[in-house]
């Protein structure tokens, strides 16, 4: 009697890469609005804005979010319904009660009975579909399985452009949507639509965008060392301000945790980028104080390095696990150029340092103004169908009918 051998090969787990970091992607949950708008607003104008969130929803669960241009088009179409619904002079701003969940884990998140959260839910979707999809121009398909990441120019200026469009976004939240919901609605909202992790996010952004810009001057041989260093400088200043952002925050939820560590991995890097530039320039300088600074700079990056290559890891093991990626951009330059700078300037100067290191603290980085600044964002002109003559058909004006669902509740 032979013997049968079942062979179970364990299924490869496939940890994804992050260049541009995308905290979580909230999208609908499936609702009856047709139940709870019905007799209240045209039966047509219910069937577009029914349709068009559950097909916000249908698209992004079954393409995992990748169909971001279907899914942006779509956005549009339902903000330019609903900003109707937010109008005071319908009285509709709290009937609804809004659901959205992960799309990562299907999990529900919140259910808010106001308008203006389903405004800023999917103006907050729009930013994270953008940050995806500066994300995926920054991760080439081909990869050439050296170890470092190549990406065309165009791409690079590209992600650019996009990350200025989502802090954008993110602004236009911040700014006008969040102003309009009272502080106890906003009390109540999920993790990522914190006003201190929106802001936080708004800003790493264009710290991510200075971060590109810093590896094309890189790149560039026309670029100079007072132009790097400024640009190092301010991605250091953007990520700063996003950590002191998130510290009023309670980052033990949701992407929390990662966000933090991402966040504290690029302020590491672009220390180390912004000391390394600033010491070159000191060595430049005629006078002995200049060389001891300058090796103080070289070293202090050195050890910036060292701690941004921990971070680095640390960020990749937090929930949920990514993979480390492959050197790119300035970083993959520095990596190399550091320790041997460090190292050969100390060796040459080693006797000054040796004698000054006690007197001398590490010189003060200067600071500049930053260039980066969101795109403008407006939120769509509000759809025709809200000034239709259907609403004649309802039978009464909408405010009657309102004033008559008060007076007359059902059970």
């Amino acid at each position: 009697m032979g013997c049968t051998y079942s062979v179970y090969r364990k299924k490869k787990t496939n940890f994804p890469e992050v260049v541009v970091f995308v905290p979580s992607t909230r999208i609908p949950v499936q609702s009856d609005l047709q139940r709870v708008l019905k007799g209240v607003i045209p039966r047509d104008l219910v069937d577009k804005l029914t349709s068009l969130r559950n097909q916000i929803l249908l698209v992004a669960e079954d393409t995992g979010g990748s169909a971001i241009t279907e899914l942006r088009r779509a956005l549009n179409e339902y903000l330019s319904l609903l900003i109707g619904l937010t109008k005071k002079e319908y009285g509709l701003e709290g009937l609804i009660d809004f659901k959205w969940k992960h799309l990562e884990d299907g999990k529900q998140d919140s259910s808010v009975a106001n308008t203006w959260f389903e405004v800023l839910s999917a103006v907050h979707l729009m930013a994270m579909l953008t940050l995806s999809e500066a994300d995926s121009m920054m991760i080439p398909k081909d990869s050439s399985g050296s170890g470092f990441r190549v990406v065309s120019s165009d791409s690079k200026r590209e992600a650019i452009d996009l990350l200025l469009k989502a802090s954008g976004y993110l602004e236009f939240c911040l700014r006008d949507i969040l102003t309009r919901i009272p502080p106890e609605v906003r009390n109540t909202f999920p993790h990522d639509l914190q006003e201190g992790v929106l802001e936080a996010i708004a800003i790493q952004t264009l710290g991510q965008g200075t971060e590109i810009q810093l590896g094309l001057a890189v790149e560039c041989q026309k670029a100079t060392l007072s132009v790097k260093r400024r640009l190092a400088c301010e991605q250091l200043i953007y990520f700063s301000q996003a950590y002191h952002c998130l510290l009023g925050c309670n980052t033990n939820q949701g992407s929390g945790r990662k966000h933090l560590r991402f966040i504290k991995w690029k302020f590491l890097e672009a220390k180390a980028a912004a000391y390394y530039y600033h010491g070159l320039i000191l060595d430049k300088g005629n006078e002995s104080n200049s060389s001891i600074g300058a090796v103080s700079c070289f070293l202090a990056a050195e050890e910036l390095l060292a701690e941004s290559k921990k971070a680095s890891l640390s960020f990749c093991l937090a929930a949920p696990v990514t993979r480390v990626p492959p050197l790119w951009g300035a970083m993959k330059f520095l990596h190399q150029k550091i320790p041997e700078v460090a190292s050969r300037k100390s060796q040459m100067y080693g006797y000054l340092w040796e004698q000054e290191k006690g007197l001398q603290s590490l010189p003060d980085l200067p600071e500049f103004q930053l260039s980066l600044r969101p795109d403008d964002y407006e939120l769509p002109e509000i759809d025709p169908a809200w000034d239709s003559r259907n609403w004649e058909s309802l039978g009464q004006p909408l405010k009657e009918h309102l004033i008559d669902s008060d007076e007359n509740p059902t059970d």
